[in-house]
């Protein structure tokens, strides 16, 4: 006799399968409709230039940008991209952890918020390319312009995106919470953080473009190695391929990143489901 009760799973009805069922079509149905719209664009692209209808100096084509990243493979490749995706992570995870900081102590005082929200704004609306120069200077010509660039980029816009979410919290649980005697802090972790992932993971989602957009940027003023110098190098010396072959691996790496935070998301919620 079994130590352990076995607790038989309920049986699915046939309408819950249908729908289960109908689900997983649609959503074998949208990856198929995605993997062709990319392959008859590809198609397009290559038998465009073939027949002189699009300058393939200019826009470059598949097959020319293959041969290309087979010699960018052999030469240095892993190298910028790991520059790159370094560079972007680290841009992320500051990014995040201040933004997050900065906007629980603006949440825990509201003369403070009061205070810095028309500069946040400001600050949000200012094109941060334009003080590239000056964090060259300040920090000097190397990585850590380029972190400073990718954090300027991510760092304002987690903030407002974070500080929105915990002021939007739920009024009557805050107000229920406190009738029970908990404190500011006690709100915050039991009631408001628990109550902003999804706000967080949100965040996270558009951090990590951003700091991606911080870094290539950063690296189109200052850098020797990395994704942004060979798209600027390949449009110094005219060599549209490496460009174009860049920025396809570019909009890869952004994908894959993004991919990373909404698998983590699934992961934490899951885990959070099943705790409950």
């Amino acid at each position: 006799m079994s130590m352990y009760n076995q607790t038989a799973a309920p049986p699915v009805s046939r309408e819950r399968a249908a729908y289960l069922q109908k689900r997983k079509r649609k959503k074998y149905m949208i990856r198929t409709v995605q993997v062709s719209m990319v392959i008859i664009l590809l198609a397009l692209w290559e038998i465009l230039a073939d027949i002189g209808v699009i300058d393939s100096f200019i826009m470059s084509q598949p097959s020319r940008m293959v041969k290309t990243l087979l010699h960018l493979s052999e030469n240095g490749l892993l190298t910028h991209l790991g520059v790159t995706c370094a560079e972007t992570l680290v841009g992320f995870l500051l990014g995040t952890m201040l933004g997050v900081g900065l906007a629980v102590l603006l949440w825990w005082s509201k003369t403070l918020s009061c205070i810095c929200e028309p500069f946040l704004v400001v600050l949000n609306a200012l094109p941060k390319i334009a003080l590239g120069p000056v964090f060259i200077v300040w920090v000097g010509a190397g990585v850590q312009a380029i972190i400073v660039m990718a954090l300027a980029i991510s760092l304002i816009v987690t903030v407002l995106e974070m500080l929105n979410g915990f002021l939007s919290t739920d009024e009557e649980t805050i107000t229920m919470v406190r009738t029970f005697g908990a404190d500011r802090r006690q709100v915050f972790t039991k009631v408001v953080m628990p109550s902003n992932l999804h706000t967080l993971f949100h965040s996270m989602k558009v951090n990590i473009g951003l700091s991606l957009v911080g870094v290539i940027a950063g690296e189109f003023l200052v850098s020797k190695a990395g994704l942004g110098y060979l798209i600027v190098y390949g449009g110094q010396v005219f060599k549209l391929d490496l460009v174009m072959t860049s920025v396809v691996i570019l909009a890869v790496v952004a994908a894959l990143l993004y991919q990373s935070v909404v698998i983590a998301e699934r992961a934490v919620t899951r885990k959070i489901s099943h705790r409950n």
